[in-house]
């Protein structure tokens, strides 16, 4: 499990990232952050976690990117907008 910030002259850019069974994107990436959307046989998934983590996000004029490679992981990059006072 990775857990990082890193401060920009725009952004804070928030990065998860694990160790799992990551997400084929040549075939979900279109699909990734829809509803109802598994991508796994995990018998406790809903599809709805990324959906909202996405509309949150950018509802706050953020972004969110997603890296993933099978059987090794995915990382997620959420950028927040920042201002200097």
């Amino acid at each position: 499990m990775k857990l990082s910030t890193e401060k920009t002259a725009n952004n804070v850019i928030l990065e998860i990232g694990d160790n799992g069974l990551g997400i084929d994107l040549n075939k979900h990436r279109s699909k990734l952050f829809g509803m109802y959307k598994t991508f796994h046989t995990h018998k406790d998934s809903r599809g709805i976690g990324l959906f909202i983590t996405k509309n949150q996000v950018e509802a706050m004029g953020g972004k969110i990117e997603v890296e993933s490679e099978l059987n090794k992981g995915t990382t997620f990059k959420i950028y927040f907008k920042y201002e200097k006072n």
